[in-house]
């Protein structure tokens, strides 16, 4: 089962989700929920969203991107900005469009990014971003770098639905309708939780939704379900119930460590396991960007 949703950073609430089988790629299921983008809104994505019909469909939405790209893609520097970013125009495969003249205008920021932990642990990895914010004087390098870091949140949703909710289990159904009911059943508790970790910070002022735990929220709610108490009589009815109160007594530190990614893997997985590549706590971290000079990416970040 293949499952891609359009997240929204902060809440890390979903805006939409679709899910198919695996034989069907990301970037075709990705496209189903471009009509949730418009003009006011800013979409980051991972790797290999950057081909040439993908971004053309989200530019005509309006939205603008922030979608990273790989070293594969050999980019000509059209136009070098003062910012270290350069203009370019990623074109389509197909000879006949190319001769139209269809383009996609967008804006190149490479960067080394180097991340350390509290526990003195460090990575350090190149990014290329392609963007359609043009304008370096509006947004210099650094803002796509720093907007882009935030696309993590997504991995954090993940990690929750796949880590927090299912705990290591396995979808149990049989047939088609049944596991589209359990990956149904599955996004709508997330949604739920989500929606009162929403309700505990607005009866809170000043409380970041990134400090309330998303493990509280689900045990709690896990709890009320088995004790089932029901409300009191004439209790006034308040955002923060038994699961609010159970969340405020257990908040995150106000600076967490924002890479949660799922720890589990399937026998089947494509993907390297990458178990001792992230700590098990949450940790304070520090970020720092070094620009690729020249569009040079083979230098390294010490080049």
């Amino acid at each position: 089962m293949r499952l891609v949703a359009l997240v929204e950073c902060g809440t890390r609430a979903l805006v939409d989700a679709v899910f198919g089988p695996d034989d069907v790629g990301e970037l075709t299921y990705a496209r189903r929920l471009l009509g949730h983008l418009d003009a006011s809104m800013l979409l980051l994505g991972d790797a290999y969203y950057d081909a040439f019909d993908f971004l053309e469909a989200v530019q005509d939405t309006g939205a603008r991107f922030v979608l990273r790209s790989t070293r594969k893609r050999r980019p000509t520097v059209r136009r070098p900005l003062p910012d270290g970013s350069y203009l370019t125009a990623v074109l389509p495969r197909r000879h006949r469009a190319r001769a139209s003249g269809q383009r996609v205008e967008v804006r190149v920021v490479e960067a080394w990014l180097t991340v350390v932990l509290a526990d003195g642990t460090r990575r350090t990895e190149l990014w290329r971003l392609l963007t359609n914010l043009l304008d370096a004087d509006s947004h210099p390098a650094d803002d796509p770098l720093r907007l882009y870091h935030r696309r993590w949140q997504a991995e954090t949703c993940y990690f929750s639905l796949k880590s927090t909710i299912l705990d290591e289990r396995v979808l149990r159904s049989r047939s088609v309708p049944g596991l589209e009911q359990e990956i149904f059943a599955l996004l709508t508790v997330y949604q739920a939780l989500v929606r009162m970790a929403g309700d505990v910070t607005t009866a809170t002022p000043g409380l970041s939704v990134q400090r309330v735990s998303f493990t509280v929220l689900f045990q709690a709610a896990a709890d009320q379900i088995i004790v089932a108490p029901g409300p009191a009589r004439g209790s006034t009815t308040s955002l923060i119930g038994a699961i609010g109160r159970a969340v405020l007594a257990n908040l995150l530190p106000e600076q967490r460590r924002q890479r949660l990614k799922a720890r589990y893997r399937k026998t089947s997985s494509k993907y390297q396991f990458q178990r001792d590549q992230h700590p098990r706590t949450v940790q304070a971290y520090t970020l720092d960007f070094k620009m690729v000079k020249d569009g040079d990416i083979d230098a390294g970040p010490d080049g």
